[in-house]
């Protein structure tokens, strides 16, 4: 199945009171690993490449030819939309030029007309493409390749002018932070993406930071139109733990224990059973 952009995907987990996850991508493995996951669930999928990532795995040109090649070669059936995380007004027109499905423009650093004025024009030539987009209003905490926020809230207001230039989806601060979250956070600001969804409708609301967020919280955004949740930290640690593992047990001393192959393995797997935890969680199992 040939990749496409996420609209359908989000209109209808909005409609049906659940998510469909991204799960940023950092090489060959992560990316089978999710592919393979979301096939065997029957769930649509998103697959998010930071252009710190899409720098560290050759350019955007590369990734497109490594997801459409795996998409032929595994038969993947369910839909998949390629889609630029927190890309800068450049990175976006890059990654449409490369042949993403889906562009994020993350203009919550400008003063709101500066990323209202980028962030029409981009909404117009995904348009003309076909190509989903999804805009930010108040930053994201943490911080993801690079890309620093605060943490803010967002205002409500602001986040109508965005969704009104028609973009596809759009990424609200409401307390949520990249990486792991410190033991003093405050937690999701649920008055504010209620406020939000009140003024925004039927656009579908996207999570970012969803490693550490406790469940009940995560269904509870999802019930006020958290309609996508981003997940890259909890891959990562998973990754990390279960090659740790393998490594400190000395399978890589043993026989050919050493080849990428097989040392590979356990962190695959492990990437593989972090992102069924989460498509069941989010609800999109056999949503596709």
């Amino acid at each position: 199945m040939a990749l496409v952009n996420a609209k359908e995907m989000l209109t209808k987990a909005k409609q049906g009171h659940y998510a469909v996850g991204q799960f940023n991508i950092n090489n060959l493995e992560w990316t089978k690993a999710v592919l393979l996951t979301a096939q065997e669930l029957n769930s649509p999928v998103i697959l998010g490449v930071s252009e710190g990532a899409g720098k560290y795995m050759c350019g955007y040109k590369t990734v497109v030819g490594m997801v459409n090649g795996m998409l032929e070669e595994l038969n993947i059936t369910v839909p998949v939309a390629l889609h630029l995380d927190h890309g800068s007004y450049e990175g976006a027109k890059k990654c449409i030029e490369a042949g993403f499905s889906s562009v994020m423009f993350d203009g919550s650093h400008y003063p709101i007309d500066e990323n209202i004025a980028k962030t029409k024009e981009l909404v117009g030539v995904c348009n003309d493409l076909n190509l989903s987009i999804e805009a930010e209003v108040g930053s994201i905490g943490g911080e993801e390749d690079g890309v620093v926020g605060a943490g803010e809230c967002a205002d409500p207001q602001e986040c109508k002018m965005i969704a009104d230039l028609g973009v596809t989806m759009l990424a609200a601060g409401i307390g949520n932070i990249h990486g792991k979250y410190p033991e003093n956070w405050a937690g999701l600001s649920f008055e504010t993406l209620d406020a939000i969804q009140k003024l925004t409708g039927d656009m579908p609301l996207v999570l970012h930071g969803g490693t550490g967020i406790p469940e009940d919280m995560i269904k509870k955004a999802i019930d006020l139109g958290v309609s996508k949740i981003n997940v890259n930290t909890e891959c990562q640690l998973t990754f990390a733990a279960a090659t740790r593992e393998y490594i400190e047990a000395g399978k890589d001393l043993q026989g050919k224990g050493f080849d990428p192959r097989k040392l590979l393995a356990p962190g695959f797997e492990a990437i593989k059973q972090t992102v069924k935890e989460k498509m069941e969680l989010f609800g999109s199992v056999n949503k596709a």
